[in-house]
């Protein structure tokens, strides 16, 4: 590392990465905030998934405090955390084909909805296999990950393909392979990985897009309020009592 503290160093990392993502993904931000502007215009309902530290991102989008209502998570059990135990079996299952058959199957998810899949490295069958199969029932697909991961990696899934393959759009975080920003002489590893901090300020950036492009069109954006500020749970009542037929979470 040059000089500068580690913290210094890794604020800076963070920040080139944010700017890169703000400049290079400005496009495609706007193309996913309008597919899922034109899902909930159209009555459809919108679902986030992501596996391991990337599900981190997905559930910061749900029953959010300032966020959109309709955002659900698609939860595939034993992978949305590091609460598993052991923590590994859900490395273990992104690897295993047929998962994301089996929950998609058994899911609310329908053609006319939209899904956003968030998987960094995009080489595991389970993010691969979901967004195929997605796509299958008619479901718009929003695929976010490092698109360096496949020209750099091999895929783990049948076809040889990433995520990146099978997506409406795609949103590049931009993570280097290895997501770890600082190396020193004196630790054997590079450290300090910055995904999380991109992903979910990707996400935040196309959920404030949809809200907005929704307002353009004259359509109230279904937000949710905080519950610590005065009148918020009843705000929130109103809009879940408008929207429930496509919000998943109270059940």
């Amino acid at each position: 590392m040059s000089d500068g503290t580690p913290a210094d160093l890794f604020f800076d990392a963070a920040i080139n990465l944010l700017r890169r993502v703000r400049e290079e993904e400005a496009e495609s931000i706007r193309a996913a905030g309008t597919l899922l502007a034109d899902t909930v215009a159209a009555g459809g309902r919108l679902f986030a998934f992501g596996a391991g530290h990337s599900s981190l991102a997905a559930q910061d989008v749900v029953y959010r405090a300032g966020g959109l209502a309709l955002m659900n998570l698609l939860a595939v059990p034993g992978v949305v955390g590091v609460d598993v135990t052991p923590a590994t079996l859900g490395s273990a299952l992104e690897r295993v084909d047929g998962l994301a058959s089996a929950v998609l199957d058994t899911s609310p998810v329908r053609a006319g909805d939209a899904l956003v899949i968030i998987s960094l490295s995009g080489r595991n069958a389970l993010p691969v296999e979901m967004a195929v199969n997605a796509r299958a029932l008619g479901v718009k697909v929003i695929g976010v990950t490092s698109v360096a991961y496949a020209s750099e990696t091999t895929s783990r899934h049948t076809s040889g393909t990433f995520l990146k393959d099978h997506c409406d759009i795609v949103l590049d975080s931009k993570i280097a392979v290895g997501d770890a920003e600082l190396t020193l002489d004196t630790i054997p590893a590079p450290f300090a990985p910055a995904s999380t901090v991109v992903t979910t300020a990707l996400m935040q950036a196309v959920m404030a897009t949809t809200a907005a492009t929704l307002a353009e069109r004259g359509i109230e954006p279904p937000l949710l309020r905080s519950g610590n500020v005065d009148g918020g749970h009843e705000w929130n009542g109103r809009v879940m009592r408008e929207y429930g037929e496509r919000i998943f979470y109270r059940r």
